[in-house]
């Protein structure tokens, strides 16, 4: 006797239900996994985006802005800072290193960053194709924006100001494609990088009134297109510096002295991104708490229907014991049932949940920058998985009980 397959049959036999419960317990797994993917894939790749990034400098205004801002590159920066200041915080003992950051400018959505080779590798990004930035109005892209523009090396394009892509383009000059760099899954991939002379070049208008910039056709190096800040008159702006500092004193002392004693504003990442993820983790957790009532609900309903069932059944249940059926086999006969019905629910429930989470990137256009996929698998599914599996038990156990304690003699009689 095959009790899997009788079980299977029993189960078949009332579609409806069996459908219901399913559904119910699909929803339940499916909002826990999603919930899983997007802050387990967030943590991850919001952890890789700050890696050798101590502290942030910029203008000042909002903390967490200036993070998402200059680091992660989904929010708009909070302004910019005189280029003399930030050279004179580069000479502080605490500093071991500075990259330099221009923002403002992008190409059919994607940011124009204007910074040296020392974000390059910050990141251990590696090239592709071509070779990176050196000349004034020369740029290396990320992979994704190859892929989604269709630029290639050699290829040339107006930026246009601001950081949407509905914005005026620069007319006046034009970036040249001369490196693609390979996927590294960070901010990099999203990014257009050139060095910061080309993003004061493209913005700077008419000398004075009907009378217009000349640029030279010769190429012109770019002052520190590998490393440090470049050289910049009085009125020279940067957007913000990413520091590394050379020993744990720095934490302590330098964002104290660049609030209160200079003009720019400077944000720790991993401090902004603990605060970020403590707000998010109640309203998570809190989500997490509903999915796992919809789960315990669904367990009551398989338990009830199970129990019904088993009114309906109890002269097959004494038919097998009259054949043979020992009292075990009919208790295991209807955990079976639970557990079919929540394994396929499960199943169900993390097809949902990756489905779900892939389509929602799709229709998000800044999935890309934020790093997230529905067809990754994160630390912790299959135990959920198990947590359905063990609720079918659960549910099943009082009707596989009241099967094993089936009378032969008083069922067969009444019939």
């Amino acid at each position: 006797m095959n009790l899997f397959l009788l079980s299977w049959k029993y189960i078949k036999d009332k579609p409806l239900n069996t459908f219901l419960n399913v559904l119910l317990m699909g929803l339940g797994i499916a909002i826990i996994l999603v919930l899983m993917i997007l802050n387990s894939q967030l943590e991850e790749n919001l952890s890789k985006n700050r890696r050798g990034v101590d502290l942030v400098v910029g203008a000042k205004g909002s903390p967490l802005q200036l993070i998402l801002a200059n680091v992660y590159h989904i929010d708009f920066p909070t302004g910019n800072i005189k280029l003399d200041e930030a050279k004179a915080l580069t000479r502080n003992r605490q500093v071991k290193s500075a990259i330099p950051l221009a923002l403002g400018d992008n190409y059919r959505g994607f940011r124009i960053v204007g910074t040296n080779h020392d974000y390059v590798k910050l990141y251990e990004a590696t090239i592709a194709e071509g070779a990176l930035w050196k000349y004034n109005l020369e740029c290396t892209i990320g992979p994704n924006v190859a892929k989604q523009l269709g630029l290639k090396v050699g290829d040339e394009f107006f930026g246009a100001h601001g950081l949407s892509e509905t914005d005026l383009d620069h007319d006046e000059a034009s970036y040249k494609v001369v490196g693609i760099l390979e996927p590294s899954n960070t901010a990099l991939d999203n990014l257009i990088l050139t060095n910061i002379e080309s993003i004061w070049q493209v913005h700077e208008h008419s000398t004075e009134e009907g009378e217009e910039t000349v640029h030279s056709d010769e190429p012109v190096l770019g002052s520190a297109y590998e490393t440090g800040l470049p050289e910049g008159g009085a009125d020279a702006e940067i957007t913000s510096m990413l520091i590394q500092f050379r020993s744990a004193m720095g934490a302590v002392m330098m964002p104290r002295m660049v609030n209160s004693e200079t003009n720019m504003q400077a944000a720790s990442p991993a401090f902004e991104l603990q605060r970020l993820f403590s707000l998010m983790g109640i309203g998570v957790n809190m989500i997490k708490s509903f999915a796992y009532i919809i789960i315990v609900i669904a367990g009551l309903s398989i338990f009830i229907s199970l129990y019904n069932a088993l009114k309906d059944r109890k002269y097959d249940l004494a038919i097998m014991r009259s054949l043979g059926a020992s009292k075990t086999k009919l208790f295991v006969h209807v955990i079976f049932e639970g557990i079919i019905i929540t394994t396929i629910g499960g199943i169900m429930g993390f097809i949902m949940g990756h489905g779900l989470v892939e389509i929602l990137t799709g229709l998000y256009e800044k999935s890309d920058a934020v790093g997230i996929s529905g067809l990754v698998l994160v630390k912790g599914e299959f135990y959920v998985l198990l947590i359905s599996v063990g609720v079918g038990v659960l549910a099943s156990i009082l009707p596989a009980f009241s099967a094993y304690r089936t009378d032969i003699s008083k069922v067969l009689a009444q019939e």
